[in-house]
């Protein structure tokens, strides 16, 4: 009898093991793959890899004509998935003392047992963590066609000349511009007005600009109705505001949303509630069966690693440890890796009442202006207590910058602190100070105290 069986070994599954490892459990983690899931094998490590090879290349054309061997590109992106891999290998989890069971068919077939290709396995505790597949949209003719999609995109011997993509969102942009950079021709297919439609309008806007600069062909508020394949190269029929018109390419990938890996796994049979968005979890992360829980992109709301492993730490502690905790989204952030980085922290809150924004822009830091071309813009959103609520950032190592609110906000540090913290000079943390000086000005003349000394 284990304390715990995980379903799933990607980010969730993973962080749940080592989680409960840690507290001196005995852990059985089982997938139909190797360990890692989507983001070792076909997410966040081959994308970065590739995205970051694709930044040096662009950099060097600034300056010299290169030719590129994408032959040697996709060979180093498959060496840095078998290095991440390395860490978290089978034989890891096995020297970690973490049981690993791999195979075809896995099912749950009572609220403590787990059925694995025949045999059956017992669990005082169950955590799904199954993950999401490419959603695969009903195109015709697409059944017939060689597409690619995250799953299989990485695993290319050598990239392809010409791409259309489908789908604008965070996968699809930051495959479209490293690819681009790398020499392939690109098509972006969006049915809605802009790409990251549920991001910033004003900095997506500015970063539609520098991928259409850079070469990328972006085709929004259009349809695909259908497609096929000839000879080696794929033609895309699309309608732009009433307007047919056919997209030629030697490949195309998919890559407009994802799908819940509910299926086959004896929910059903089960009693185990999910939905079109996946697993139902309460806010403690538990199913409506006491003992199993539900983590990561098959619980969401949010399809993040990072979210995924907050969620299975959680769950974890939930389980074994007499202080439950419930679920806290609202200091969640997020950053797509194109060149800028868009990232952001916290969720819209339509009851705020009086709020302000921050502005900081390229040309109000000496850090930014000192390489061309560079692109900063900076909105932080504050209360009138200068508490941080929403931040939006659009520029280079904004993955890293959006950090610093994060840890601001989670320890409920106002925006105005910022303004005690000495920086390095040049650096683009300076710019935090910055922000917080005038953050502590404002806080200051707010102050009716002081307001009469102000005059």
């Amino acid at each position: 009898m284990y304390d715990l069986i995980i379903i799933g070994a990607g980010a969730a599954g993973l962080t749940c093991a080592y989680t409960a490892n840690g507290l001196k459990k005995k852990v059985l983690l089982i997938d139909k793959g190797l360990p890692g899931g989507t983001c070792t094998w076909s997410g966040c490590i081959p994308s970065k890899a590739l995205i970051n090879i694709a930044k040096d290349v662009h950099t060097a054309k600034k300056y010299t004509s290169l030719e590129i061997d994408t032959t040697k590109v996709m060979k180093d992106v498959r060496n840095i998935i078998d290095e991440v891999y390395s860490h978290e290998s089978i034989d890891v989890l096995t020297k970690d003392g973490i049981t690993f069971k791999q195979g075809k068919a896995i099912k749950l077939i009572e609220p403590k047992i787990v059925l694995v290709d025949g045999v059956e396995y017992h669990g005082k505790n169950i955590v799904i963590s199954t993950g999401t597949s490419p959603f695969i949209p009903p195109l015709d003719g697409l059944d017939k066609i060689d597409y690619l999609t995250n799953k299989n995109l990485f695993q290319m011997k050598k990239i392809p000349k010409s791409m259309i993509i489908l789908g604008g969102g965070a996968i699809g942009v930051e495959m479209a511009q490293c690819l681009n950079r790398l020499g392939t021709k690109v098509h972006i297919i969006e049915r809605s007005p802009r790409i990251f439609i549920r991001e910033n309008e004003e900095l997506v806007n500015i970063l539609s600009e520098t991928l259409i600069e850079e070469g990328v062909n972006i085709h929004v508020n259009t349809i695909a109705t259908s497609v096929t394949q000839d000879d080696g190269i794929i033609s895309l029929n699309v309608e732009t505001s009433g307007e047919s018109k056919k997209i030629q390419a030697e490949a195309l990938l998919i890559s407009i949303g994802r799908v819940p890996n509910v299926d086959n796994l004896g929910l059903d049979e089960m009693g185990l509630k999910s939905n079109q968005k996946g697993l139902e979890v309460d806010e403690y992360l538990r199913t409506n069966i006491h003992n199993i829980y539900g983590v990561g992109d098959v619980v969401g709301p949010y399809q993040f690693s990072h979210m995924a492993n907050y969620q299975g730490i959680l769950a974890v502690k939930n389980m074994f440890l007499p202080l439950k905790k419930k679920v806290n989204y609202s200091n969640i952030s997020w950053c797509t890796f194109t060149s800028p980085e868009l990232a952001s922290r916290g969720l819209p809150n339509p009851q705020k009442k009086v709020t302000k924004i921050y502005s900081f822009g390229r040309n109000d830091s000496e850090r930014t202006i000192t390489k061309k071309d560079d692109i900063f813009e900076l909105r932080v959103e504050t209360n009138k207590k200068k508490e941080i609520l929403e931040v939006k950032l659009l520029a280079n190592r904004a993955g890293e910058m959006i950090s610093s609110f994060q840890i601001a906000a989670e320890n409920s540090l106002t925006l105005d602190k910022f303004s005690s913290v000495i920086f390095p000079h040049p650096s683009y943390s300076e710019i935090l100070g910055n922000l917080g000086k005038k953050a502590y000005i404002d806080k200051l003349l707010e102050n009716p105290f002081i307001k009469p000394f102000a005059k």
